[in-house]
């Protein structure tokens, strides 16, 4: 991800920026090394990991800086 790129929170109706990515995996699609990325503003984050986690397909979050380069 380049300095000059801007993320934007994935929650709907949301256009702040993002600070966290949350990785997850639907395993009844995908394969189990695959990993999509949802971001997240601070105000969202809980509620998105809520949302994955209660349905089993939150893998971890991590700082934007830090999405892995085979993600999405």
């Amino acid at each position: 991800m380049g300095a000059a790129e801007v993320v934007v929170c994935s929650a709907k109706g949301c256009r702040d920026s993002a600070l966290h990515a949350l990785l997850w995996n639907n395993p009844s699609l995908h394969t189990p090394q695959r990993r999509k990325v949802w971001l997240a503003c601070d105000a969202h984050r809980e509620h998105l990991e809520e949302f994955l986690g209660l349905r089993g397909f939150l893998d971890r979050t991590v700082p934007v800086e830090q999405i892995p380069e085979d993600a999405g």
